[in-house]
């Protein structure tokens, strides 16, 4: 688990508030496009940021839980402080933060489809003050939460929840 250090980012989206259920538009029941995510509150030796978005309430087998990756955004520059919404799969992205790989083993977000029940999506973003500079096929939420370790500055949160319709 990566560190929660005392500065904190204040972590915002248009698409949804805090606790509130994400539209189905930003699932893969809608256009699978992610929503725009936004933070503020970075110390000044901030250098780059990454965000992991993820659900911790996906069973395996036995009904054990494991956290379920549904986006990774890393060495995105202390310059940009948001990810509009439809960001493509693209490893590199145009202001140069490059993308991991998701649960479902692809680069780019993976919209919420939970298989019963209403799940929690965490957005987490990390100010770090290094670039990891990570390659694919490495650049997973483990390889990244080893990375960070010792080099997160400050760390914010916003959760969302999702039911499918059926």
């Amino acid at each position: 688990m990566a560190e929660k250090p005392e500065a904190k980012l204040i972590v915002t989206s248009t698409a949804f508030a805090e606790g509130q259920m994400i539209p189905p538009k930003h699932t893969s029941d809608g256009e699978n496009t992610p929503p725009d995510i936004s933070w503020q509150g970075a110390p000044e030796k901030t250098k780059t940021f990454v965000l992991i978005a993820e659900d911790p309430d996906v069973p395996m087998k036995g009904l054990s839980l494991f956290t379920f990756v549904h986006w990774l955004v890393y060495d995105i520059p202390s310059t940009i402080t948001s990810l509009p919404q439809a960001i493509t799969g693209e490893e590199t992205l145009d202001n140069a933060a490059k993308q991991g790989k998701t649960s479902l083993g692809r680069i780019g977000y993976a919209g919420p489809r939970p298989p019963f029940g209403t799940h929690r999506y965490y957005f987490k973003v990390y100010a770090l003050d290094t670039e990891l500079g990570l390659k694919q096929p490495e650049a997973t939420r483990r390889s990244m939460l080893s990375a960070i370790k010792g080099h997160v500055l400050a760390y914010g949160e916003l959760m969302g929840r999702y039911k499918r319709h059926r």
